[in-house]
């Protein structure tokens, strides 16, 4: 087990589920709500998971190599997980399939689509490239563990992305 391609692994399932939302008769707003319902705890679980387990180690990472951008991109990527929550509670308060649920998951999956990019280019590269396979092996036991304890979801909490760094370093 490796941590990137854990990381990879859940970005393909959102990405497929909000595709599973795409292909929903709009009127089924039942199957929209209980989808979104299971995707909106996947992308907070996940997101919970790279705070807890993920972006600590990068943060070491950059320590190590006395590179200052994994500051930068562990400061955006907590700015962009809380871009995603924001959308996420916009959905909760809503009702399935209407306008403002609409904005509201389409506002997360934007959110997340930018994470995921910046993560799979950045962080997870530099990880590929400088952690060795026993540390991404165990980072990814932990990060599967609490995934599967927290299936079905945790607290929706932004954070403060400076805060989170002070916090890691």
């Amino acid at each position: 087990m490796d941590i990137c391609e854990l990381i990879l692994s859940d970005h393909h399932e959102q990405r497929r589920m909000f595709a599973m939302l795409d292909d929903v008769d709009p009127a089924d707003t039942a199957t929209l709500g209980v989808l979104w319902t299971r995707l909106a705890a996947m992308l907070e679980v996940h997101a919970q998971a790279e705070e807890i387990y993920f972006y600590p180690e990068l943060l070491k990472l950059g320590e190590r190599l006395r590179d200052a951008s994994e500051v930068a991109e562990t400061k955006d990527a907590i700015g962009d997980h809380n871009d995603i929550r924001d959308g996420i509670l916009a959905a909760r308060g809503a009702a399935a399939g209407s306008k403002e649920w609409w904005k509201g998951v389409n506002d997360a999956r934007e959110a997340n689509d930018e994470h995921m990019g910046e993560e799979e280019h950045e962080g997870l590269k530099d990880f590929r490239m400088h952690v060795d396979l026993q540390t991404r092996h165990d980072i990814a036991v932990r990060f599967a563990a609490y995934e599967a304890e927290n299936v079905t979801g945790v607290p929706v909490v932004d954070k403060d992305p400076q805060d989170y760094v002070d916090e890691n370093s």
